[in-house]
C-alpha cells in the first residue's frame, strides 16, 4: 500500500491506502504497539472491489506525537478518525479495528452509527458490555494479572520514557513472542514497528494509551444499554493471553447482529493469519453488502 499525510484541524495523520481507488471504503484501525502496516498482509487478500484506508493513530506509526495525555482518551482518538475520513470525503464505510484500534472503532461506530455500514472487531473487549468486561478482569486478576504487567508499567509516570528509549527493538520484539521469532509474523512488520517506536516521544505517546484507561473505563461503564446497530463480525485469535475467552461471554448482547469466528492464532491475529482474516472479511462484506 501507499502512504500520504492528511492534515485536519485535530492534527496531521499518516494514512496507508490501497485496493480499488473507486471501491467501497474499508477503514482499518490498528492497535498498540503497531502501525497501519499491520494491514498490509490482509489488504493483499481482500476483494478487489474494496478501497482500503488505514490511518496511523495519534502517537503511533508516522502520525503526530501529541504529548497531551488527554488526547489519547479513546473517544478523542475516534474523533481524530472522524476528521480523517471527512477530509477524504468518505460517507459510508466498512469499519475494522484490532486491539486499541478495535476500541477506537467502537467509539467511532457510536459517533457515526449511520455511516458505518458493517463493523469488524478483532481481539478486543466490548466497551458496551460492562458485565462481561468485569468478568474478564476478575479472571485475569484472579491469576495475578501477570499478563497485564506492561499496562501497569506504562501507567507509571516517566517510567516508559526512561526505560524504553534506546531499547525499542527489545521492547517491541517481546510482544510478538514466538510468532516473531519463528517468522509467523513477518520480520518486515516487526522492523517497521520498531522503526516507528524509535520516533521521538513514542514511549510517552504509546504509554498514553494506558494512562487514559481509567477515564476510558468510567465512560464505558455508562454504555451498557447501547447496542451496535450495524451488522458485526468478531474475529478472535484463540491463543491470546490478554483478551481471554471470558471477555467473549455474552458479547452478542452488545450487538443487534454479530457473527463470531475463531482462528488458531495469538493476539496479533491479522499479522499471523492475514489471508484467513481477509477471507472472513470478504465473506462478511459480501454477505451483508
Amino acid at each position: 500500500m501507499k502512504t500520504r499525510k492528511v492534515t485536519v484541524p485535530r492534527g496531521e495523520f499518516n494514512v496507508r491506502y490501497g485496493g480499488n481507488e473507486d471501491g467501497f471504503p474499508a477503514l482499518m484501525i490498528h492497535g498498540w504497539p503497531e502501525s497501519s502496516y499491520c494491514w498490509e498482509g490482509v489488504a493483499a487478500h481482500l476483494d478487489p472491489w474494496l478501497r482500503v484506508i488505514a490511518p496511523d493513530l495519534r502517537g503511533l506509526g508516522d502520525s503526530e506525537r501529541t504529548l497531551d495525555t488527554s488526547a489519547y482518551q479513546k473517544v478523542e482518538l475516534a474523533r481524530d478518525m472522524a476528521e480523517v475520513i471527512d477530509a477524504l470525503e468518505i460517507d459510508t464505510f466498512f469499519l475494522v479495528g484490532h486491539d486499541w484500534g478495535g476500541i477506537v472503532a467502537q467509539e467511532l461506530a457510536l459517533l457515526l452509527p449511520r455511516r458505518v455500514k458493517q463493523l469488524v472487531l478483532m481481539n478486543i473487549v466490548l466497551i458496551n458490555n460492562p458485565a462481561t468486561y468485569a468478568e474478564g478482569k476478575k479472571v485475569i486478576f484472579g491469576r495475578g494479572a501477570v499478563s497485564l504487567w506492561y499496562q501497569y508499567f506504562q501507567r507509571q509516570p516517566g517510567l516508559a520514557e526512561a526505560m524504553i528509549k534506546g531499547n525499542e527493538a527489545v521492547w517491541i520484539r517481546y510482544f510478538f513472542g514466538k510468532g516473531g521469532i519463528d517468522g509467523t509474523i513477518p520480520s518486515q512488520a516487526i522492523d517497521e514497528y520498531i522503526r516507528c517506536y524509535g520516533i521521538e516521544n513514542t514511549p510517552a505517546t504509546g504509554a498514553s494509551y494506558y494512562r487514559t484507561l481509567g477515564h476510558d473505563e468510567r465512560r464505558w461503564a455508562t454504555l451498557g444499554a447501547i447496542k451496535f446497530p450495524m451488522p458485526a463480525l468478531y474475529i478472535y485469535g484463540n491463543q491470546d493471553p490478554v483478551i481471554i475467552p471470558e471477555y467473549l461471554n455474552n458479547i452478542e448482547n452488545g450487538f443487534e447482529s454479530v457473527k463470531i469466528e475463531s482462528l488458531d492464532a495469538s493476539h496479533f491475529v491479522q499479522d499471523e493469519k492475514p489471508r484467513e482474516v481477509a477471507l472472513l472479511m470478504n465473506d462478511f462484506f459480501n454477505e451483508k453488502g
